[in-house]
């Protein structure tokens, strides 16, 4: 792919997510360019699948959810 790895997580949370909109941060204006143009990066399902599997195995710490709410 011919993207930044900040492109490719954004990509990701995209293909992933289609409700949620990713609020990415930055003070840089070439990040901010780039952050916008992760949306012009498309993964197709096979890279999509790959990097599904390579975070499978990553173990989550802390809190994630709502469930004290």
């Amino acid at each position: 792919k011919n993207a930044t790895p900040a492109q490719i997580c954004l990509a990701w949370m995209l293909h992933k997510y289609p409700n949620v909109v990713p609020i990415p941060g930055s003070k840089n204006k070439e990040r901010i360019i780039e952050n916008l143009d992760s949306a012009n990066v498309n993964l197709t399902d096979e890279e999509f699948a790959a990097l599904e599997e390579a975070l499978s195995g990553l173990k989550v710490y802390g809190h994630r959810g709502l469930g004290g709410f």
